[in-house]
């Protein structure tokens, strides 16, 4: 398993499951500032048609390109089904946001042989790690 810190250094496509809108949520907040730092953010909401000026998809499985990253804002029981479709659609790693935690997300990821992360917070780790991907 990669560390979180290689999980970032490694990933440069990021797709957000439940992306949100709303400036004053994480959930905007947290991808728009992956974005300013070199991250391609792909917005999954099902409410929503763009985000962060890119295209936004109802699911993982509508995303039609490979992603590095599945980052998840939704709430715990909701994690198992997202890791679910994470894995169907081959994608490398998991990271539950702060204060999201699965017992049963971890033991999916684990199974498939994915990288899981949870309870941290994407932009924490990249300003600690001092991690960028701009030239």
């Amino acid at each position: 398993m990669r560390t979180a810190r290689q999980i970032l250094t490694e990933s440069a496509v990021i797709a957000v499951v439940g992306a949100s809108r709303d400036p004053g949520k994480a959930a905007h907040r947290v991808p728009l500032e992956m974005q300013r730092h070199g991250w391609r953010i792909i917005p999954v909401n099902p409410t929503v048609d763009a985000l962060f000026g890119e295209r936004a998809y109802p699911t993982l499985a509508d995303i039609p390109h490979p992603v590095d990253l599945v980052d998840v804002f939704r709430p715990a029981a909701d994690a198992v089904d997202v890791v679910r479709q994470a894995v169907a659609i081959g994608a490398p790693a998991v990271w539950l946001q702060l204060g999201i935690v699965s017992a049963e997300a971890r033991r999916i990821a684990e199974e498939a042989g994915i990288d899981y992360v949870e309870d941290r917070c994407l932009i924490v780790e990249r300003a600690a790690g001092g991690l960028t991907r701009l030239g």
